[in-house]
């Protein structure tokens, strides 16, 4: 199998991607503000639509959303950091959740997470540099007579060793 180069660490503050905006990006994040009803009070839908249009948020959007709505960049860049459902770089083509849960992690999540690490020279919340995968822990899947397991885009792998992740992650290209 052949796997992706090691990711570059994102930095914690910063979207890896920086350049100003081009006057399409403002066309469509002011058509963004002017579609959400009350987007001073209403910022993590703003967020959603943002993240939706783009894929991610990058620093300069969350900006320009700040100074659109009379808001600061913090607000939203907390906002954006306390929730899991934002992502502040590229996503991988495909997204791994490893359950950390109770079950799973009785079960022996960490060594998948560990053994996810290993093969893809990714860490928690890491994007290979083919941008292929994304990787995140989630709280639990609701599958705990399954653990551990994790999930790929939408299809759930249940009792997974990490012997079995090298053939799991090759279906996936």
């Amino acid at each position: 199998m052949t796997m992706p180069e090691t990711a570059t660490r994102p930095t914690a503050t910063r979207s890896t991607t920086t350049r100003p905006l081009v006057w399409e990006e403002k066309w469509t994040l002011d058509k963004i503000v002017a579609s959400v009803e009350d987007p001073q009070h209403q910022k993590i839908r703003l967020l959603q639509l943002a993240q939706n249009e783009y894929g991610f948020l990058r620093d300069e959007h969350m900006r320009y959303l700040a100074d659109s709505i009379g808001t600061s960049y913090t607000d939203l860049y907390g906002i954006a950091t306390f929730y899991a459902q934002f992502n502040l770089h590229p996503p991988g083509r495909h997204h791994i959740s490893v359950c950390v849960g109770t079950g799973c992690h009785v079960k022996g999540s960490k060594g998948l997470m560990q053994k996810i690490q290993e093969i893809l020279g990714i860490k928690e919340n890491e994007t290979t540099r083919d941008h292929r995968f994304s990787m995140k822990s989630v709280r639990c899947l609701g599958c705990c007579g399954l653990a551990p397991l994790i999930n790929i885009d939408k299809e759930t792998f249940g009792r997974v060793k990490p012997t079995h992740l090298e053939g799991i992650l090759e279906k996936f290209e």
